[in-house]
C-alpha cells in the first residue's frame, strides 16, 4: 500500500494502475501494509510526504510527469497518460543519481531487449509528431533558402529542471550567444515556452527582440514540426533536446538534462557520474520504454507506450480534420451539444446557422469549412457553396451508435464525417465507398477487423442495443427456410436515395414473399416505427397476410440467428447479418452492398473491387467514423465504444432487475396494513372464542 499526500497526486485517473499498489491518502500513522510514500518530484510541496517517510523509516518514491504526458496541457486540467517512479532521485535532477541514471551507466540486458521495441516507438512518434504534450498545431513552413536554420529553446522561469540541471539564469544568455556565434550566417529562432506565450509564466529569453537574423516564435507549435525543419538545436534542459536527438539533429546542452552527459550531444555543463557511453536511442529506450509507465487511455489499466502513441496520434489527427472555422447546418438544437465534441480543438471556431444569411453575418467565408447533418442544408447554402466552390461535408450517425433511440434523444458515441458524400447515397462517391474501394488492408489491418467483429459477435452489440438479448423460439416445419425481413423506416434517406422500385417495408414484404412462396417469412418491425417515432407502420390485418411471424420483443440478432438469410432494403440489419455469416439479399443500395459479399438486385457500377468481411468492416467501422467517450473527453477506437456500450447495457439491464425486485417487494405502507390485518383477524378470533 502507498501513501500519498497530494491532493493533486489523489486526483490523477486510474492512480493505482500507475502505481500497482492500493493507495491510502494522508494517513496518520504508519501502518504494516504500509511499503512506500508517493511525493511529486523534488518540489517543496512533497516535503510533508518526505517528513512522513523519513520518520516511519519508509522509501519516499518520486512521482513526475512521463515524456509522452497527454494530449493537452496539464494546466488545462488533462491528467497525465504516462509518469515516472523514483526511488533513487528524479530524472531531472542532475545533482544526485536517479533511477533512470543507473540504467543508462549499467545498462545489461534489460535495455539490449528494449531496443527493438525502441524503434518501432521511435518510428511511431516521428510519424505523428509527438512530443509531451500534443495540442500544437504543426508550425507553418519556414522559408527555402540557404541560411541555415538553429533553434533555441527557451524555458519557464524557475523551471527546477533548471535549478537541478546545473544551469540559472545566465545559461539562456551565453546559449543564445554561442548559438549567433558558433552559426555565423544562421538564421536563429527562438522558441518561447508555451505558458510563457499564454501569458501564464515569464521565460529566460522573453525579452529577446526579433531583427534580420533572429525569428521569435510567439505562437506555440507541435515541437517536432519545428525541429524537422532546422539544422542545429541549442537548449538547457528542455525536453526538446531528445526530441531533436531522435529526429537526428545535433544538440548542444547548457544544463544538464537527463539525456545529455552520455556522449550524444554536445556538452557545456559535466557531470562525472555519468560513465556510460549511450546513443539517442538507447537513452529514449530507458527513459521512455524502461523508466515510464503507463496507463491504456481508453482502458484505464496498465498499458504500453504503444497504447499511448496510438491515442495520441488519434487526437492529433482529429484535432487536424477540425482546425479552422467550421459552420454547421441542419442541426437541430438538441444535436448541437452533442456534436460540438466531435467537431471542437483548440484554436477552432465551431458556429451553427440556420440560415446562408446568419453564417455570412457571423463571418463565413471561402476559407470556412461547411457541414451539414445529412442532407439538410438549407438551399442557399447549396446554392452558395457550389458557387463558391467550398465542399459540404456530411455529418451522420456512426454504425455503433449508443444505448438508445436517436429519435429518443439519445446521444450518439459516433459519427461520421465525410468530406464527399455520405454513406447512405449511393448516387455520388463518398469517403466509405473510396476507402473501399482503394485502402490498402494491409494483415495487421485486417487481423485488427477480425477481432472487433468477434468482440461485436461476443458482446451482442448493434447500432442502438435497446432491446433484451433472447434466442427467438419458431415453430417452423424443416423445409420452410426462415427469411428474416428487417423494417425500415420509409422516409430515410437510405431509403429515398438508394431504393428504385421496392421503398416501403410493404413492398419489400410482397418481393419477398413472391421471390420465396415457401420461405417462413420473420419480419420484425423497426424500433422508431414501432414506437409511432417515424414512417413505416404496417397494420396488423395486413402485416399477417404478408408475413409468419411479427417480432417486437427479441432483438434483431436473435431474429438474425434464427434465420437462414437477410432480406433488406438498405438496413444496417444487413451488415450485422454478414458478421454473423448470414446471406444477405439486397433491394436498395446499402454501403456493405455490391462488393461481392451480398446477393444484390441493383447494379453498382462505381464498387469493382471484391472484398472480404474483413476488409469490409475495417473501413466501415475502424477507418471511416469517429468515436467519442464522453466520460474521458477524448476521441477513442471503436473497440474502446463496443466495451462501453456492452456495459452500459449491462448495468441498465441490472438497474431494471433491482428496480422490478424491488417492485415486488411489498411496501412499508403495504407491510404494515398486513400486520394490521393480522391483529384485528386475531382480535375477532379471540372475541369468537370468547363468546
Amino acid at each position: 500500500m502507498i501513501a500519498v499526500f497530494s491532493r493533486g497526486i489523489r486526483r490523477i485517473p486510474h492512480l493505482e494502475a500507475l502505481l500497482g499498489e492500493p493507495v491510502v491518502y494522508r494517513p496518520r500513522r504508519a501502518s504494516p501494509e504500509l511499503t512506500k510514500v508517493v511525493g511529486w518530484g523534488s518540489k517543496p510541496t512533497a516535503e510533508r510526504a518526505r517528513r512522513f517517510a523519513a520518520r516511519h523509516k519508509l522509501p519516499y518514491v518520486a512521482l513526475e510527469d512521463g515524456f509522452l504526458r497527454s494530449f493537452d496541457l496539464g494546466v488545462r486540467g488533462a491528467p497525465p497518460l504516462s509518469v515516472v517512479i523514483d526511488e533513487v532521485g528524479v530524472y531531472y535532477d542532475a545533482t544526485r543519481s536517479s533511477r533512470l541514471e543507473r540504467l543508462l551507466n549499467h545498462g545489461g540486458d534489460a535495455l539490449a531487449a528494449a531496443m527493438a521495441d525502441a524503434d518501432r516507438a521511435i518510428a511511431l512518434i516521428r510519424e505523428h509528431r509527438l512530443s509531451k504534450y500534443n495540442i500544437a498545431p504543426d508550425a507553418a513552413p519556414l522559408p527555402e533558402d540557404a541560411r541555415r536554420k538553429v533553434l533555441v529553446v527557451d524555458q519557464t522561469r524557475g523551471d527546477i529542471s533548471v535549478v537541478l540541471g546545473m544551469a540559472d539564469e545566465t545559461s539562456f544568455a551565453r546559449m543564445l550567444a554561442a548559438a549567433r556565434a558558433e552559426n555565423p550566417g544562421a538564421r536563429i529562432y527562438v522558441k518561447l515556452h508555451p505558458d510563457v506565450l499564454a501569458g501564464k509564466k515569464r521565460g529566460y529569453l522573453e525579452h529577446v527582440r526579433a531583427d534580420a537574423d533572429t525569428v521569435v516564435l510567439a505562437q506555440d507549435v507541435n515541437p517536432l514540426s519545428l525541429i524537422e525543419a532546422m539544422d542545429r538545436v541549442y537548449v538547457v534542459s528542455s525536453q526538446l533536446g531528445l526530441e531533436a536527438m531522435l529526429c537526428g539533429k545535433p544538440v548542444v546542452c547548457f544544463g544538464m538534462p537527463f539525456y545529455a552527459g552520455w556522449g550524444a550531444t554536445d556538452d557545456r555543463v559535466v557531470c562525472e557520474r555519468r560513465v556510460g557511453r549511450r546513443n539517442a536511442r538507447e537513452i529514449f529506450a530507458a527513459a521512455y520504454l524502461l523508466y515510464a509507465r503507463y496507463v491504456h487511455p481508453e482502458q484505464g489499466r496498465r498499458g504500453t507506450i504503444f497504447d499511448l502513441i496510438e491515442h495520441l496520434a488519434l487526437q492529433r489527427r482529429m484535432a487536424r480534420e477540425n482546425a479552422g472555422e467550421l459552420f454547421c447546418f441542419g442541426f437541430q438544437v438538441w444535436k448541437r451539444h452533442y456534436v460540438r465534441p466531435f467537431l471542437k480543438t483548440r484554436g477552432n471556431r465551431v458556429v451553427f446557422a440556420r440560415s446562408l444569411a446568419a453564417a455570412l453575418r457571423k463571418g463565413m467565408s471561402r476559407d470556412s469549412r461547411v457541414l451539414a447533418w445529412g442532407m439538410d442544408e438549407p438551399p442557399a447554402v447549396q446554392d452558395w457553396a457550389h458557387r463558391e466552390q467550398v465542399p459540404i461535408w456530411r455529418v451522420e450517425d456512426g454504425f455503433i451508435r449508443s444505448v438508445g433511440l436517436g429519435s429518443d434523444l439519445v446521444r450518439p458515441l459516433s459519427l461520421v464525417v465525410d468530406r464527399h458524400g455520405v454513406y447512405f447515397d449511393p448516387g455520388r462517391p463518398c469517403d466509405l465507398e473510396t476507402l473501399l474501394n482503394t485502402f490498402p488492408f494491409g494483415p495487421d489491418v485486417r487481423r485488427r477487423a477480425r477481432d472487433l467483429a468477434d468482440l461485436i459477435l461476443c458482446l451482442r452489440v448493434t447500432k442502438y442495443n435497446t432491446e433484451a438479448h433472447h434466442s427467438i423460439r419458431l415453430d417452423v416445419p424443416p423445409d420452410r427456410p426462415v427469411i428474416f425481413v428487417p423494417g425500415q423506416v420509409e422516409n430515410d434517406a437510405s431509403i429515398r436515395m438508394g431504393c428504385d422500385g421496392v421503398r416501403t417495408n410493404e413492398g419489400l414484404l410482397q418481393a419477398v414473399r413472391e421471390a420465396h412462396p415457401n420461405a417462413f417469412i420473420l419480419f420484425k418491425p423497426h424500433p422508431d416505427t414501432l414506437a409511432r417515432n417515424r414512417e413505416g407502420h404496417i397494420g396488423g390485418d395486413r402485416l399477417k397476410r404478408l408475413c409468419d411471424h411479427v417480432e417486437t420483443e427479441v432483438d434483431v440478432i436473435g431474429c438474425i440467428e434464427a434465420a437462414a438469410e437477410v432480406h433488406t432494403m438498405t438496413s444496417l440489419v444487413g451488415f450485422d447479418a454478414l458478421l454473423r455469416g448470414r446471406t444477405v439479399a439486397t433491394y436498395g443500395r446499402p454501403f456493405y452492398a455490391g462488393w461481392g459479399l451480398t446477393e444484390d438486385r441493383l447494379d453498382f457500377p462505381r464498387r469493382t473491387r471484391r472484398l472480404s468481411l474483413e476488409e469490409l468492416v475495417a473501413a466501415t467501422l475502424l477507418h471511416y467514423p469517429r468515436y467519442w467517450r464522453p466520460d474521458l473527453g477524448a476521441f477513442v477506437s471503436a473497440e474502446s465504444v463496443v466495451r462501453l456500450i456492452a456495459d452500459t447495457r449491462a448495468r441498465i439491464d441490472r438497474l431494471n432487475a433491482d428496480q422490478s425486485a424491488h417492485l415486488l417487494q411489498p411496501s412499508y405502507a403495504v407491510r404494515q396494513a398486513r400486520k394490521a390485518g393480522r391483529l384485528l383477524m386475531g382480535w375477532v378470533k379471540a372475541c369468537i372464542s370468547t363468546n
